[in-house]
């Protein structure tokens, strides 16, 4: 903890962590018609409410919540707490898992969240004088117009990859001597390999740091190797946010597979999937999330359908005290998040017996240098949840049949699991830009 500066202790963040909350729950009622009646039902006293009073009145809201809302009053719904005429943002979720939501942010709300972003960059040593290269198109998603706005707020040169294929992009990023890469996990190996693939000499690269996010691929260890050894040897920094939160945690300085959550910005608690009720540290459960900085859109006790399993936090809701060796190695005592994001509750499947999560499936096939992509499908057989992986080799494989048969292995050392592997030609698998989808429920 030597040589790091003085963070908040977790007494201090739980004083500060009331004093948003009861300003948000005195803001809300007879101003934003979606919460007003769920403040009241509550019963929750915006000038006395603790936060374990909170999370144990308060109720959970869900996407499908919100999306039941904007669906009743189109286009945008009414958890709005200013005149729309205030608001001059307008994002979307992807809707990979149910209907596309929008969000609204007034500018106070927007740049209360590119200052979170920045605090992730800041976290992971982007300064004044790096040049950071946004690899994405510039579509309706919220993270990618946050990390460009933040980096320019640092100071930094900010290089837009909008309207490039990735050939053009792997050129942009050298040519230009971008020193800082945003891009997803999936995105950063593509870019990476197409450049091996195609001759282009990354060598001459200046990029020192990879910020991920999208996938639970940046805290894969097995996944972040694969990139630095594309790039270089670049550090491989994770965080992650989503549209209806914005940007939620950032990689741990000193532990590079935990994520801390910005508790300035919100509570956090994690739950049982099933129940609802508080998990103890150690036990995969749900972030639940409820935002103290967005007040103009939003989110109380929202269920993420993040899996997530605590570490270096005291207690196992909001309240809890600060004993000695709560805090993390870093000097933080914010919630730190072991392993970074599991994966989603729906997508973790129990097949013979045994809990996989998309993150421990990712961890055992990308340690395979020879993997290009690959495909998980789980399918029912009897009754029972089989998993089949589809591989394909990179180009330089010389024995695919000896790959697949590592794979398999591996998943029957680790797991105990029988798994099937098909080999897949060349180019067989889809190419991802934005987040993966690889894990099917067939």
């Amino acid at each position: 903890m030597s040589g790091h500066l003085p963070f908040p202790s977790t007494k201090d963040i739980r004083a500060q962590q009331t004093v948003l909350l009861r300003r948000l729950l005195r803001e809300l009622p007879g101003h934003n018609a979606f919460y007003s009646d769920r403040i009241r039902r509550s019963k929750a006293e915006a000038d006395s409410v603790t936060l374990e009073e909170f999370a144990r009145q308060f109720p959970f809201c869900t996407k499908v919540d919100f999306a039941a809302d904007q669906e009743a009053t189109p286009p945008f719904g009414t958890n709005l707490t200013q005149p729309l005429g205030d608001y001059s943002r307008c994002h979307q979720t992807s809707g990979t898992s149910g209907r596309i939501i929008r969000w609204l942010d007034t500018p106070e709300s927007w740049s209360g969240m590119v200052d979170q972003w920045a605090e992730v960059l800041r976290a992971a040593s982007v300064e004044r004088g790096d040049r950071v290269y946004c690899a994405f198109s510039f579509g309706p998603f919220l993270g990618f117009w946050l990390a460009f706005e933040a980096a320019g707020r640092l100071g930094c040169l900010c290089l837009p990859g909008g309207g490039l294929g990735s050939s053009a992009r792997v050129r942009s990023i050298v040519e230009s001597g971008a020193t800082v890469l945003c891009a997803t996990p999936t995105y950063a190996i593509r870019l990476g390999e197409l450049a091996l693939a195609e001759g282009a000499k990354l060598a001459g690269s200046k990029v020192r740091l990879i910020v991920v996010a999208g996938e639970p691929g940046g805290s894969v260890q097995a996944t972040r190797d694969r990139i630095r050894t594309l790039w270089n040897g670049a550090r491989v920094f994770d965080h992650h946010g989503m549209t209806e939160v914005g940007p939620v945690t950032y990689e741990c300085p000193e532990n590079p597979l935990r994520l801390h959550v910005m508790e300035a910005a919100f509570l956090a608690e994690i739950v049982d999937p099933t129940t609802g009720e508080p998990v103890p540290p150690g036990i995969a459960g749900e972030l639940v999330l409820t935002t103290l900085r967005r007040n103009a859109s939003p989110a109380l006790r929202y269920r993420t359908g993040d899996l997530v399993r605590e570490r270096c936090r005291a207690g196992s809701q909001p309240g809890g005290d600060d004993p000695s060796g709560s805090v993390c190695e870093c000097g933080r005592s914010e919630l730190a998040l072991e392993g970074g994001i599991l994966g989603r509750c729906d997508d973790m499947v129990v097949v013979r017996g045994v809990n996989v999560y998309p993150s421990a499936a990712e961890s055992l096939i990308r340690v395979e240098s020879e993997v290009a992509e690959y495909r998980v499908r789980i399918l029912s057989r009897q009754s029972m949840l089989e998993m089949e992986i589809d591989l394909e080799p990179t180009g330089t494989c010389e024995d695919a049949a000896a790959l697949a048969e590592r794979v398999i292995a591996r998943f029957r050392e680790r797991l105990a699991l029988r798994v099937s592997v098909q080999i897949i030609p060349e180019g067989g698998l889809p190419r991802f830009e934005m987040k993966a989808n690889r894990w099917f429920k067939l």
